[in-house]
């Protein structure tokens, strides 16, 4: 029998039943949502060709001066895109009682159905749902559908090797710029050292009121990059001076964000963007985030500069393993790197 502790905790886990209420319950309402909407007058992200001569002088210029950018030219298939797409929508389709079947266990399990693990310490609830998947989904998936889950699986598990090479294209380029050496990364291309990821997918529902209510709340991720697709607008990236920047998605586009450890790998030269998911139309919206980190063990520490005069040769933060890094973030959320900066 579950206990007391047991009930709370499983009841930030389960999303609303989103189908089943006409208006927003006043528990999803933010207080703040006069915000989640920027004027039509902004600054766009940097949009980046893969296959221009130049593209690894803008993927650095953009981390350098926004953290995030969206890239076209990636060589991923339509085809695969829109089949992730599908089978997404297929999953976020099905009734409520089939996805909790597959839902998450609070404070343990961090695949499958349920609301983010943050929920639990927010004061107010997320107009959203989320599925997350790591390497290949047949145990969620054949729960979900038992006699047709092959399809779902193949079409999750190809989309996330395209991607992770997409990622470790990005992050060789990066690497070359901060001069980091072979040594200082060795688990990079060692095929034997599987460095984690994660594939999350996400929902937000038609809401009666989308002008209250947020899907995800303001964070910057805790990954190297993370590689987001949408087509349709509610991701909100916040730029220094500007304020709060509504991204317009390109559907060919893959949106990248860069995290903690890429701002503290480069001594907090490279931004890593604050963003957040607003519920700004109607619509029902999915997104699909890809996230990866180096292993577990590796110590995220600033490289310095090989240049003795550079200014940035002062380290900014203080050596974690990725391990205790997520401890913090955990606990501290927002203010994990003021907690290591020195």
């Amino acid at each position: 029998m579950a206990t007391p502790a047991d009930q709370a905790a499983y009841k930030d886990v389960i999303p609303l039943d989103f189908g089943s209420v006409k208006t927003l319950p006043d528990s999803f309402v933010w207080p703040e949502s006069d915000d989640f909407y920027s004027g039509t007058d902004q600054p766009c992200i940097p949009v980046i060709n893969l296959m221009d001569p130049n593209a690894s002088q803008l993927i650095i210029q953009a981390c350098e001066t926004w953290g995030v950018f969206q890239l076209i030219g990636h060589g991923i298939p339509q085809k695969l895109v829109e089949d992730m797409e599908s089978q997404t929508h297929r999953l976020f389709a099905l009734p409520a009682d089939q996805k909790l079947k597959t839902l998450r266990t609070p404070g343990k399990a961090i695949i499958g159905y349920g609301n983010p693990p943050f929920q639990a310490r927010l004061s107010r609830k997320l107009w959203q749902e989320g599925f997350t998947i790591m390497g290949y989904p047949v145990d969620q998936a054949r729960v979900l559908w038992p006699h047709d889950y092959q399809g779902v699986c193949d079409t999750m598990d190809e989309y996330q090797k395209q991607v992770k090479a997409l990622a470790e294209q990005l992050i060789r380029i990066v690497f070359k710029f901060l001069s980091i050496s072979q040594e200082e990364v060795d688990w990079f291309d060692d095929p034997t050292n599987m460095c984690p990821s994660a594939f999350q997918l996400n929902s937000y529902p038609p809401c009666p009121d989308p002008t209250q209510a947020l899907g995800l709340p303001p964070h910057t991720d805790g990954s190297l990059f993370t590689i987001l697709h949408s087509r349709t607008e509610g991701l909100q990236v916040f730029k220094e001076g500007v304020g709060w920047i509504t991204v317009q998605p390109n559907p060919e586009a893959f949106i990248v964000n860069l995290g903690d450890v890429l701002h503290i790998m480069s001594n907090g030269r490279f931004v890593s963007v604050l963003h957040r998911a607003a519920v700004i139309q109607k619509d029902h919206r999915i997104s699909a985030a890809y996230f990866y980190w180096p292993p577990m063990d590796f110590t995220i520490s600033p490289i310095l500069s090989k240049n003795s005069a550079d200014s940035e040769q002062v380290p900014k933060y203080r050596s974690v393993t990725l391990k205790e890094y997520h401890v913090i973030k955990t606990k501290h959320c927002q203010d994990t790197l003021s907690v290591i900066r020195i």
